[in-house]
């Protein structure tokens, strides 16, 4: 298994990048918008080594269960409360992300990320090298010896730019 990124960034760097945008975006210096029907997300910064993205969750949106392909990534929660669904090699495990929370994730994380919140929540992300595929996933029910396991669906190219996966 591949444990670092073709990428000069660190997790750590990724997570303190998405505190930092975080940060600007409390200080009212990206706009914030929330769509009730769909994901609103802006691309702030894109070059050749990252892709830092600003997402509003409006309730009850997700990203569904995917993974970040060749790219390591974080995100930092700015406000409100995300959910996240990781699988662990054997199912999913949950964790609330509270404002102000980041995480940092690796080569191979697949995760499924959502706001099941009455009130909107918003976040940074940022993805080393920038995306350039993604793949979704499915639990699917095992074995009594084996328990439950992940099927892929199916696998996107991410254009530059694009929100495609994005999450």
């Amino acid at each position: 298994m591949l444990l670092h990124a073709p990428t000069p960034l660190s997790l750590a760097d990724l997570t303190a990048l998405t505190r930092d945008v975080a940060d600007e975006v409390r200080a009212g210096r990206h706009l914030v918008q929330v769509d009730p029907e769909r994901r609103w997300y802006r691309l702030l910064r894109s070059d050749s080594y990252v892709d830092v993205w600003l997402i509003s969750w409006a309730t009850e949106q997700t990203a569904e269960l995917h993974d970040h392909a060749g790219s390591i990534g974080a995100l930092t929660v700015v406000s409100g409360s995300l959910v996240e669904q990781r699988w662990v090699g054997d199912g999913l495990r949950s964790r609330q992300l509270r404002t102000g929370r980041s995480l940092g994730f690796p080569l191979g994380h697949v995760h499924d990320v959502g706001n099941p919140a009455a009130a909107p929540a918003v976040s940074v992300h940022a993805y080393s090298p920038p995306l350039t595929a993604m793949s979704y996933y499915a639990v699917e029910p095992g074995s009594v010896e084996k328990g439950p396991r992940l099927r892929r669906t199916r696998s996107v190219l991410v254009e530059s730019g694009s929100s495609e996966g994005v999450g």
